[in-house]
């Protein structure tokens, strides 16, 4: 059977950059990987970005979401089936950062699926500088994505300070567990209730690039667990993304919109702002050959911002599309800011 490891975490926690080396020491152990992307629209920004992996052991696969849980379950249904017999020893699936983590278990359990496909591990990616700052829907959706964890990962080491601070995430992490019902906050007199996570055994903290042998070998090997809590309903559209194609901007512009954006509370309560964008003059014109030799026009930069930070990088990719991720976003206010330097304004 074909173990199928599921990669969790809020948005902007960093899964992409941890499935790079988790792809990494697999393909060294001669496995034959597949990575499913399953995210919204038609343009998924995290699969440009693990391209340089595709190979002979390595297959990309991407799933469309955006237009209802049945369908996108139907979708990664559908997947695995056309994937069944393509010999991989391994399936690695990266969901949205806005995940129902049953839809993966429920998937699973059906025929043909069982037969095919066993649950390995399920890897969560928990952003230390995020976890005290999640309220309302948000804070929910963050314990349903980790709830069946079998280790986790503490990312944006920077807002760790040593070991202190590690253990701290976790008593976080533990206490927003416990009052969805899973574990409790301190183990009891009699030990017989605990943590719903061990702080020693359960959490890694390591930036990604220095996981070790051991490592990656507790976390391939880590398992999941059951969870059961009580489901919360997700309004329509209450955290839907809106799409900016063919990005053309100043690169200080740029910032300055980014960062005014997660402080503007007429926009909505903006979790991430990700993709790629062309940078143009301040005429709002693209370089060209003539200018490209004493310019910084006419490159393509990767955006990836959430309101802590935000990290610009050189890249090529086929398109330029910007993502807006949040929750109630005014959709209408936040096309009026982008109308200039896009073709299309998110529909």
């Amino acid at each position: 059977m074909v173990k199928i490891d599921l990669i969790t975490g809020f948005l902007g926690s960093g899964k992409t950059t941890f499935i790079r080396e988790y792809a990494k020491y697999l393909l060294s152990k001669g496995e034959k990987i597949c990575i499913i992307e399953n995210d919204y629209g038609a343009v998924n920004i995290d699969m440009v970005l693990l391209k340089d992996l595709y190979g002979d052991n390595c297959n990309l696969e991407m799933i469309v979401g955006g237009d209802g849980a049945e369908a996108h379950r139907r979708r990664f249904r559908t997947k695995l089936i056309s994937m069944g017999m393509s010999g991989y020893n391994r399936v690695i699936i990266e969901p949205s950062g806005i995940y129902d983590v049953d839809e993966f278990f429920d998937v699973l359990y059906d025929e043909p699926l069982d037969r095919w496909y066993e649950i390995g591990n399920v890897i969560s990616i928990v952003d230390a500088g995020a976890v005290g700052n999640l309220e309302g829907m948000s804070r929910y959706l963050f314990m349903s994505e980790i709830a069946s964890a079998g280790k986790i990962l503490i990312s944006k080491l920077e807002a760790v300070n040593g070991d202190g601070g590690t253990k701290k995430i976790a008593d976080r992490v533990n206490a927003i567990m416990a009052e969805f019902g899973l574990g409790k906050v301190e183990v009891s007199a009699d030990n017989t209730e605990k943590p719903w996570f061990n702080k020693a055994k359960d959490f890694i903290a390591k930036p990604f690039n220095e996981l070790n042998e051991d490592d990656f070998k507790a976390i391939s090997t880590c398992g999941y667990r059951h969870a059961s809590y009580v489901k919360l309903p997700l309004e329509d559209k209450q955290f839907t993304p809106l799409f900016y194609f063919d990005v053309e901007i100043p690169e200080d512009i740029l910032i300055q919109k980014v960062k005014a954006l997660f402080k503007d509370e007429a926009a909505g309560h903006i979790i991430r702002i990700k993709g790629f964008v062309r940078i143009c003059d301040d005429k709002g014109k693209p370089g060209n050959d003539e200018t490209i030799n004493n310019k910084e026009y006419n490159k393509q930069l990767e955006l990836n911002a959430t309101e802590k930070e935000i990290n610009i990088n050189p890249v090529t990719a086929s398109r330029n599309v910007l993502i807006i991720i949040g929750e109630n976003l005014n959709k209408e206010y936040i096309n009026e800011i982008w109308k200039d330097y896009c073709s299309v304004v998110s529909l």
